[in-house]
């Protein structure tokens, strides 16, 4: 009797890889107008969405912009900008349809805490929408508390606001 071979793995999907991308890259810009679509879409409202982010504040000592490449494409991306000495904003998060469900925005706000840190910050806000539950229960999930908006979300009836201590 011959003994049986071990099986092989099958090939599974990659883990997401998360690294410092340029905010004017084809890739970036692309993500961006992606995010761009699907958020002027699901809040039509005037005023409802804020949509900017200069390069100059993802800069080196600022900032950063991130890309998640799964499998080597282009799937989603974050930014964190800094507020003050000690905060930063999380922003234009995103996860391209088809890549929803498999980590790779936790993944972007693992690198985007990690960033805020190498900044020396010690507090991450954010903003998201009222109309995204599964944004709202990622950053729950991950130690986000719901916070009075701030800045230029103040009086935006669709606005969530959060911030997290580092």
């Amino acid at each position: 009797m011959t003994e049986p071979k071990p099986q092989q793995a099958q090939p599974h999907e990659t883990q997401p890889e998360v690294t410092r991308a340029d905010i004017l890259s084809p890739d970036a810009q692309a993500l961006i107008a992606e995010l761009n679509d699907e958020l002027s879409a699901g809040y039509p409202e005037p005023g409802a969405t804020h949509f900017r982010l200069a390069p100059a504040e993802v800069s080196a000592g600022s900032g950063a912009f991130f890309v998640a490449r799964l499998a080597g494409e282009p799937v989603g991306c974050g930014a964190i900008r800094r507020l003050d000495d000690i905060s930063g904003e999380v922003k234009r998060m995103y996860v391209r349809r088809g890549a929803r469900g498999k980590g790779i925005a936790r993944a972007v706000l693992v690198a985007l805490e990690s960033e805020a840190r190498s900044l020396g910050l010690t507090s991450l806000l954010l903003e998201t929408g009222i109309r995204s539950p599964e944004a709202i229960r990622l950053y729950e999930s991950s130690g986000f508390e719901h916070i009075e908006p701030y800045g230029e979300y103040i009086g935006s009836p669709t606005s969530v606001c959060m911030r997290k201590q580092l």
